[in-house]
């Protein structure tokens, strides 16, 4: 599913580019990377308390940054980012003329890159981690996606569990609401074989229909989605290289 990029990278507006990346970098690589990064990145990677939560910091945005340089054929230091009023980052407009939208996700040590143009998208990925599921699934999933994890068999719980949470990640990182947008105001689909699909949405029935979302395989002992405004796009997955992050 991950693909050695091309030498020569475009971005069609029906394509959605997907980049996998590992944060746990050399320490010649962070300090390469450092110096690209936006005083205020720097301030915060400087305030970390442990020294692989900064490392993860830095290469996070580093790698960020050395992505998009290559898409608009800039310097990775000279990129600048605004953000929405829930915090949805964004190139400022001097950066944005071909409407170039992304979105990032990392879980222990594993990151995600998401990349189009004119096209909202969300990305999500997480480590699965022991059974919780239970728990968190009857407080924060909708009713009906509840019903649909507990008529599974429990070997197929786990799974379904972080199919959900990482569809509805991605469904809200899209919209730009975040974590305002209530986890139990929508439903996704989590049965294991069923494609990926936002079902349904409180108060507005044609919502569902504007978003496409599509389950990634990011590796081993992960979970990952994707969710995209609009259904005419195609996507492409990455691996990120040190030679794929050369504008």
């Amino acid at each position: 599913m991950w693909n050695n990029p091309p030498a020569t990278l475009s971005l069609g507006s029906d394509e959605v580019h997907v980049w996998r990346a590992s944060l746990h970098l050399e320490a010649s690589r962070l300090e390469s990377l450092l110096p690209t990064l936006a005083e205020d990145e720097r301030a915060r990677a400087a305030r970390f308390y442990f020294p692989k939560d900064r490392d993860h910091f830095v290469a996070g945005r580093g790698i960020l940054r050395a992505l998009l340089a290559r898409y608009l054929g800039a310097h990775p230091a000279d990129l600048r980012f605004r953000y929405s009023p829930k915090g949805k980052p964004a190139l400022v407009p001097e950066f944005d003329a071909g409407a170039l939208r992304f979105n990032v996700s990392h879980s222990h040590g594993l990151a995600l890159y998401a990349v189009t143009r004119g096209h909202d998208l969300g990305v999500d990925v997480e480590r699965i981690q022991p059974r919780l599921e239970e728990r968190i699934a009857e407080r924060f999933f909708s009713p009906r996606e509840v019903a649909a994890l507990q008529a599974l068999p429990p070997p197929l719980q786990h799974e379904a569990f972080f199919a959900c949470w990482t569809r509805k990640e991605a469904y809200i990182k899209a919209t730009g609401e975040g974590l305002s947008l209530g986890l139990d105001q929508f439903a996704v689909s989590l049965v294991p074989g069923e494609p990926a699909a936002l079902l349904w949405t409180e108060g507005d029935p044609q919502e569902a229909r504007r978003w496409c979302l599509h389950a990634l395989d990011p590796g081993p002992g992960y979970a990952a989605a994707i969710c995209v405004g609009g259904h005419d796009w195609r996507l492409a997955c990455w691996q990120w290289t040190e030679e794929a992050g050369s504008p």
